[in-house]
């Protein structure tokens, strides 16, 4: 007992000593408001007591302890403290624990200019500012948010239900921090649920809504008393089993040692996951504390089933402790002892007692533990300042990021593998995956009805996509393809709002869909390209020559050439006698001279360039009305009329790769614009009759969809980037051409050379160059 209230020995210091030597007995009033009705209330009331008597004891100082019981009930509280200041003449007042009694309390202080050292957590930010003698004596709990992030980030959860007692310090202190730390980590709160302090024959019809939801990861921040029932009534409803995921934060968490004899209350609650805030249980000073305090306890509260002190018991303890030092500092009351309250500074039980701007410093260590069995494991800590999780907290303890290096967790249903934090929203439990029936090339989506079984099959180069992405989970999932006969591709995605389809499979990633659904990555190119027919380049046309260059250009290198020729007659015609002679001959060796510099090109140039003749060009298309072709995709036809500008009037469906091959052969459409893979497949088949012509363009491939804000589409494209990384995309993409013949080997197209009537024109002047010659 020396040990542990050593520091009251010893001389008055702003440190937190005291004077063993008598001083004139003051008397000293110290106030303090509880909720006597609760287990906190219980220990606060024997750690203040404890606190009075300790100070008495080892400086032979006299302080009055007055205290005054709320039940839990913010205007109780303000009577209380009315009645404390006005009648008892309390120089300070301790407590209350609640945020809702602690506004009014310190209201009343305020304008009396008595300090109030508030156990309640949180503290908005401005409150300080607005009650002047307001202090925070419990440090902040905002940190424990990131906490429970944290876990949530070791075992890749996207969604966390907020379960939450429906106060203002829930509001003040959970919500707004807890979606910050989730929203850090990637993660966010998918629903809200506010549960009254007397709900108890409202939560079978709350947790039947939550049971409807595919999140199954739930974070609970209440009180112990509306957290009892609440998991009791889970375990009747059968949520407290495989899959499910419950977390309590420190209002909870701190309290779960007081029910470990509760049979029927600890068997509600295995499984859970809690975070709660952490202080050192070594020491003489504390076991001399945990000694006496248990005695205490067990005498005045028979009736608990459990007498080991908590968090708040010390913060209780610690606070009392910080009014009584600043007491024997001075004998004055109100500004003085508020400023003297201030300048606190000692190692408590619960931690350092150091205010700065009139708050003690917020908790940056948190016990991470799991109920199990009679009681709860403690698997670890977490740390705050970028350190996380350790199995320790000492000089050489190693961090990681992650818990699951910390102890083996056991989930609610007793798995040994982690919950996946969702499950389907079917009744079911298969995963309802919706394809089209109409699909423009088969071998994407092929759905067959077999009558010996009266089932559909579904097969193609999509569904083996997702079956392939699916086997790369992490955990079963059970699916089943379902035909959609009727309507366009829009409506097959929109099923998934409605909740007549799960997922959707052969549909096409674009805006509009999105707000139907939420679509994984891509497993097609996005490109958009445009198909044409090959073009003759063996035309007997006299001047095909020509084609290669414009009318410009042809122009512009005669020029040349004749420049050049002449450069050539005017230096060689001294020299040579072939250079020399009529006007009219050295006119027709000038011109050949030009003429055998210009046709001295390669021919691979000349091949090059007649092959760009076939080129059909977006603006031609347009400046000549031609007909173009799409497939049965509708965002194509959009994609034509919005951005590319072409006349809705001149755009015509083609429904199979026959028909469209048909088409672009008789003219009934110029060209047709297909999906890259598509166009692959087409031209595979018919190889010399088209080619693809001019840019490419962006648009959505085709992507597996998911309700909105399902958490699994990050599964999935995980699962998904795994089967592009290790080949198997490509590989089905090789498969799914591999066995394509080309049925116009035979096509006049195949033969391209040029007949000797293309250059009958050329032919004719380089006859007449020679005559001249």
């Amino acid at each position: 007992m020396v040990l542990a209230l050593s520091s009251f020995s010893k001389k008055p210091t702003v440190h937190g000593g005291m004077n063993t030597t008598r001083i004139n007995h003051v008397k000293r009033i110290v106030g303090a408001i509880v909720d006597y009705s609760s287990r906190i209330g219980k220990e606060e009331k024997v750690a203040m007591e404890m606190a009075i008597d300790d100070f008495f004891n080892y400086t032979n100082q006299s302080l009055i302890l007055q205290l005054k019981y709320s039940q839990g009930e913010p205007i109780k509280a303000a009577l209380a403290a009315t009645d404390l200041i006005n009648t008892q003449r309390v120089q300070a007042i301790v407590g209350p624990r609640t945020w809702e009694e602690a506004s009014l309390v310190a209201e009343v202080g305020s304008q009396s200019n008595v300090p109030v050292l508030s156990l309640a957590d949180p503290t908005p930010p401005w409150a300080t500012k607005r009650w002047p003698f307001l202090i925070q004596a419990s440090p902040s709990q905002q940190a424990q948010m990131k906490a429970v992030a944290a876990i949530v980030q070791s075992w890749g959860w996207r969604r966390v239900i907020l379960i939450y007692e429906d106060t203002d310090s829930a509001a003040i202190g959970v919500i707004p921090h807890l979606s910050d730390a989730l929203q850090e980590v990637g993660a966010e709160i998918s629903h809200f649920v506010a549960i009254p302090p007397l709900a108890s024959s409202s939560l079978s019809e709350e947790l039947e809504k939550l049971k409807r939801q595919q999140c199954r990861v739930f974070v609970v921040h209440s009180s112990l008393p509306l957290a009892l029932p609440l998991f009791e009534t889970a375990k009747k409803m059968k949520m407290m089993e495989k899959d499910y995921v419950w977390i309590t934060t420190d209002s909870t968490a701190s309290l779960v040692r007081s029910i470990i004899n509760k049979a029927t209350a600890i068997s509600s609650m295995q499984g859970v996951l809690g975070v709660m805030s952490y202080f050192p249980e070594t020491g003489p000073q504390f076991q001399d504390f945990h000694t006496r305090f248990r005695r205490k306890f067990s005498a005045e509260h028979p009736e608990e089933d459990n007498y080991e002190p908590g968090i708040f018991a010390l913060q209780a303890y610690d606070a009392t402790r910080a009014v009584a030092l600043a007491m024997v500092e001075t004998n004055e009351s109100g500004q003085q002892l508020f400023d003297k309250i201030l300048l606190t500074d000692f190692n408590g039980l619960s931690g350092k007692i150091q205010f700065t701007e009139q708050k003690l410093a917020p908790g940056t260590v948190f016990l991470i533990i799991n109920v199990i069995g009679k009681s709860y494991r403690e698997l670890g800590f977490w740390s705050d300042g970028g350190l996380g999780f350790s199995e320790s907290i000492d000089e050489g303890a190693i961090y990681n990021a992650s818990m699951e290096n910390l102890s083996q967790v056991f989930w609610p249903g007793g798995p040994r593998t982690s919950p996946r934090g969702w499950t389907l929203s079917t009744i079911s439990g298969r995963l309802r995956v919706g394809v089209p029936n109409d699909s423009y090339y088969s071998r994407f989506v092929k759905v067959e009805y077999d009558y010996s079984t009266n089932n559909y099959s579904v097969t193609g180069f999509s569904i083996d996509v997702f079956r392939e992405t699916v086997k790369l989970l992490p955990y079963y999932l059970p699916y089943d393809f379902i035909p959609f006969n009727n309507g366009t591709y829009d409506a097959l995605v929109q099923q998934i709002q409605l909740k007549k389809f799960d997922a959707v499979v052969g549909a096409s990633m674009i805006a509009g869909r999105c707000k139907y659904a939420d679509f994984a990555h891509p497993h097609t190119q996005s490109v958009l390209v445009m198909v044409v027919p090959v073009q003759s380049q063996s035309s007997n046309k006299a001047w095909l020559f020509m084609k290669p260059f414009t009318k410009a250009m042809w122009t512009l290198t005669a020029c040349i050439n004749v420049f050049n020729g002449f450069v050539v007659w005017l230096i060689e015609r001294n020299h040579c006698s072939e250079l020399r002679g009529s006007a009219l001959n050295q006119l027709g060796t000038l011109l050949w001279l030009a003429f055998v510099t210009l046709f001295s090109l390669r021919g691979e140039k000349l091949h090059s360039n007649l092959s760009r003749m076939a080129t059909v060009t977006i603006e031609t298309l347009k400046n000549s009305n031609a007909m173009i072709g799409y497939t049965n995709k509708s965002f194509i036809v959009n994609y034509l009329v919005d951005v590319l500008h072409f006349n809705a009037k001149h755009i015509k469906i083609v429904t199979t790769p026959e028909g469209c091959a048909q088409a672009l052969r008789n003219g009934e459409i110029a060209a047709v614009f297909l999906e890259v893979l598509v166009a692959k497949l087409f031209l595979a088949t018919y190889c010399n009759s088209f080619i693809i012509a001019g840019p490419t363009y962006k648009i959505g491939g085709s992507a597996f969809a998911f309700p909105k804000g399902s958490p699994m589409v990050s599964d999935i494209n995980e699962a998904l980037l795994k089967v592009i990384e290790n080949g198997k995309l490509l590989e089905l993409e090789n498969n799914l051409t591999a066995s394509d013949k080309c049925v116009d080997v035979e096509s006049d197209h195949e033969n391209i050379s040029l007949s000797p009537s293309s250059f009958l024109v050329l032919f004719i002047f380089q006859e007449s160059l020679q005559q001249l010659l």
